[in-house]
Parts: structure tokens; sequence; C-alpha cells
């Protein structure tokens, strides 16, 4: 009732009456303290602990090369640039006369599909760059895809490689995923053999090793994309005797662009294109360096103009 009682005999009435005076009297309070301090508060500890070890591992996967965990490491690593960001066009690439004649038909039928159409030709699937190293293949195929306006996935046959087997398939049909939502487009693989060396020479660990695995992988995609939808799959390499028969058929690379070592009139045109930004001494004569850098690929003058400058 709230009213506090002055009786002092009150204890031995109590007594009296059978009450033990020195025992606690239980309260709804008490056993609501002791759920929480036997079951939540440990519950709570155990769950943060576990979701901190989840973001540490999360975390530690996607350095490993995922988007983030398990769940990402089946997507692609391709680079996209865009359209409007590809700046580099036919005339930085200079000393490839014959391998830009072959590619202008690729960015003449992107740009004017229609007038193939029209006579019943198809675009080409694939073509495959073939040269030395430095001869300038990637940036041929950086040039198509400036030159055509479309968006460009770059990425390297490595990129495909995993210590897990089936990643590599998965990130190759995330590529074509992509691709297929971006179209019209070009995706460049730059280093083909590093996925694509021949099944027949006996190398490889059967059907559960994961470069055969990422091979098919492409194989089928390179087969089941739709190209009147505007793909084209360019792809670099030095060593093609490698490569698998089944990936160099038409219908898959349908044409092979031989990237040769520049000529002398090649060697010169390629020094101008990389000495546009450099301040050049009055006496330098481009003729002369050319004569004398016989064999000599884009990288190499490019190299020297740069160690000069």
């Amino acid at each position: 009732t709230g009213i506090v009682s002055s009786d002092t005999t009150l204890t031995q009435k109590m007594e009296a009456h059978g009450v033990d005076v020195n025992s606690e009297i239980p309260t709804q309070t008490s056993s609501i303290v002791s759920i929480l301090a036997s079951w939540v508060i440990p519950l709570l500890l155990a769950f943060w602990f576990l979701s901190a070890l989840s973001r540490k591992a999360a975390k530690g996967m996607g350095s490993m090369g995922g988007m983030g965990g398990f769940g990402g490491m089946g997507k692609s690593r391709a680079k996209e640039y865009k359209a409007e960001g590809s700046k580099v066009t036919f005339k930085d690439v200079a000393g490839q006369d014959e391998a830009k004649e072959s590619l202008m038909e690729i960015v003449d039928y992107l740009n004017h599909p229609e007038k193939y159409r029209e006579i019943g030709a198809k675009l080409p699937k694939g073509a495959l760059l073939v040269g030395p190293p430095g001869t300038g293949k990637t940036l041929l195929a950086k040039a198509v895809a400036g030159e055509a306006g479309v968006p460009f996935f770059s990425l390297s046959g490595s990129d495909f490689v995993e210590m897990f087997v089936g990643v590599g398939a998965s990130r190759v049909r995330d590529l074509f995923k992509q691709a297929q939502q971006m179209a019209p487009c070009i995706i460049f693989i730059d280093e083909i053999d590093a996925i694509g060396k021949s099944r027949d020479n006996g190398i490889h660990g059967g059907g559960n090793d994961e470069r055969e695995q990422t091979l098919n992988a492409l194989l089928a995609e390179m087969d089941g994309f739709d190209t009147s939808k505007g793909i084209i799959i360019l792809a670099a390499t030095n060593r093609p005797e490698v490569l698998d028969k089944a990936l160099l058929r038409p219908g898959r690379f349908d044409r092979r662009v031989i990237v040769e070592r520049p000529d002398l009139k090649g060697r010169i045109e390629t020094l101008k294109v990389h000495a546009k930004d450099v301040k050049m001494d009055e006496t330098v004569d481009f003729e002369e360096i050319a004569l004398a850098t016989s064999g000599a690929v884009g990288s190499d003058l490019a190299n020297m103009i740069n160690e000069a400058a």
C-alpha cells in the first residue's frame, strides 16, 4: 500500500507465523537479469566474434582475386573501357599498314552493319593477332575499339587461371554475359596461350585440369554467342604453334592478323609517333636512326626515345 510500518515487533510476529526473515524475497527483475547474464550476452558476443571473422575472411578472399569472398571469385576480371574513353586510334599505330587494313573491315562492319547484312555477310567472331613481343598487338586492339566507338573489355589469359578448379570457367561465362549486355563491343584477351594450349600434348592433367576446363568454357561460349549482336573477340599471342586446334578453326577465330616487325618506312613512322610529345633537337634524323635499328619493334623504338629524353 505504500505505507511504512513502525511496528518494532514485526519481526517477532513474522517468525511466530513461520516466515523465514533471513531468506531473500525472489523478484521478477532478478530472474530476467540472470537470464540475460547466462544466455543473451554470451550469444551476442559469439555473434559479434563470428561476424568479425567472416569480414576478415571476405577481405582476404577479395585480395586473392575475387569481388569480396567466395561468391565473387568467379566474376570476370576484365577491365572495361567505355566507348568515349578509348582515345587510341589507327593514327597512333605506325608501321603496321597490313594489319590495320585487315582490322579496318571489322571496324567498318561495326560502324555500318547493314551494308554487310544486305549481301549476306556475317561478322567474324574473332581475330587472332600473331606476332613477336612488342610489335603493338595490344595497341592495335585498342585502336579497333577506338575507331569503332564501342566498349572494350581487356584482360590477360592468366586472369582466368586460379588455384580453385572451375573458377576460370566461371569467369569466362561472366565475361561473355557482361559483353552481351554491352553489345556491340570488343573482347580482347592478351596472351591467350596461357589458357589456350593444345590438349593433344599429354601435359594436361585430365578433365579436372583448371586450364582445360577454362578452355572448354571459352570454346563453348565462342560457339554460343550471336554474332548479329556485334561481339568481336580479339586475341593476341606470340606463340601460335602451342594453341589448340579447336580454338583456331574458322567459326571461332575466323581471321589471323600477322603483326610483323616494322620495315624501314614503318620504323620512321613509329619514331615520329613516339617523338611527337618529346622536345627534339634540330639535328635529329629519324631516317638515320631507322637505318641503324633494323629488326627493332615498336616497344624498342619507344624505349629509345624515352631513354634519350
